[in-house]
């Protein structure tokens, strides 16, 4: 097939891979703009692009993919069929319906379940034991689409959004070509979804992902384990500033007031109180540093016993 790419973050990547290895041809990549990015705001390339450039194929990069000059640049590309993997954006239905096949998307959930922009990381925070990819047909709702194909994942009682990420990254991108497969064959057939049962996990941002400790240790765990590691779960002490905590794990007999520091071993990491139980954080990123070991955070004296996470950021 003649597929028109489309795709961001690193998350896409596999999904642009297996497509070529495959055999299929990538006529072209659409991917968001340049922007500034780090401490330096610096350009940035997004891992889609910098992938593109090493294929050798056509990238366009709109502001906003609509309107008849960027139709015509689609157009001119000849794709059979679009595919949309984390793009970034709303796409019109007369951009994915230019296609002769139209649009499917690699969605990182088991649909009509958490529709929406950050299910990897919803799907953690609520609790879910299970996760997965759905391969759709694009429509002009919010991830309504018939489903084509769906591949289930167990999430491990450990796993990060960010590694649970890579892991759907990976069977997204098996499952697209399988069901790619199977339409060349004729042999897929397009399944409405029970808009009923639809949930949604909406964008996450920065003040999302700010803990409270008045949750019991697990929901604050699972908070951790959903944000890590954009935007990363994170915290105020005092006039330290924010920090960010990574690698949860729940000590249901501690008890102290919620935010109080317990113990900080150099070894063992940080233990904080929650409204119910504790958790002891293995990693830190305190302002303005590189995520690091919480051990070697309480060597370098950024905490002690008796500090208190939470209060004003």
């Amino acid at each position: 097939m003649r597929v028109l790419f489309w795709g961001t973050p690193a998350f896409a990547l596999p999904a642009l891979r297996a497509l070529c290895e495959e055999g299929h041809d990538v006529v072209g990549v659409v991917t968001q703009p340049d922007r500034p990015a780090g401490r330096g705001r610096a350009v940035a390339l997004s891992p889609v692009k910098q992938e593109a450039l090493e294929m050798g194929v056509p990238i366009l990069q709109p502001e906003r993919a609509r309107g008849d000059e960027f139709l015509a640049q689609i157009r001119a590309l000849g794709p059979d069929i679009s595919v949309v993997v984390a793009f970034g954006q709303i796409l019109r239905p007369e951009v994915l319906e230019l296609p002769p096949l139209g649009s499917v998307n690699i969605h990182a959930s088991l649909l009509p379940e958490l529709r929406g922009a950050a299910p990897i990381q919803w799907a953690i925070v609520r609790g879910h034991e299970t996760s997965g990819v759905s391969i759709m047909r694009m429509e002009a709702g919010l991830d309504s689409g018939p489903v084509l194909l769906q591949v289930e994942e167990p999430i491990e009682s450990d796993e990060s959004a960010s590694e649970l990420a890579m892991r759907l990254a990976e069977v997204g991108a098996e499952a697209l070509v399988e069901a790619l497969a199977l339409m060349e064959a004729g042999g897929l057939d397009a399944l409405p979804q029970d808009h009923a049962r639809a949930t949604y996990a909406p964008k996450v941002d920065r003040e999302v992902a700010r803990l409270d400790w008045s949750r019991s240790a697990d929901e604050v765990a699972l908070w951790i384990r959903g944000m890590d590691d954009v935007p990363g779960a994170w915290s105020p002490l005092g006039d330290r500033g924010p920090v960010k905590l990574f690698r949860p794990q729940v000590v249901p007999e501690a008890v102290g007031a919620p935010g109080e520091v317990l113990e900080a071993d150099g070894q063992e990491g940080v233990l904080i109180a929650c409204a119910s139980g504790a958790v002891r954080v293995r990693e830190v990123q305190p302002p303005g540093k590189r995520r690091m070991g919480a051990g070697e955070w309480v060597r370098g004296r950024g905490v002690s016993v008796g500090d208190r996470f939470g209060g004003e950021a």
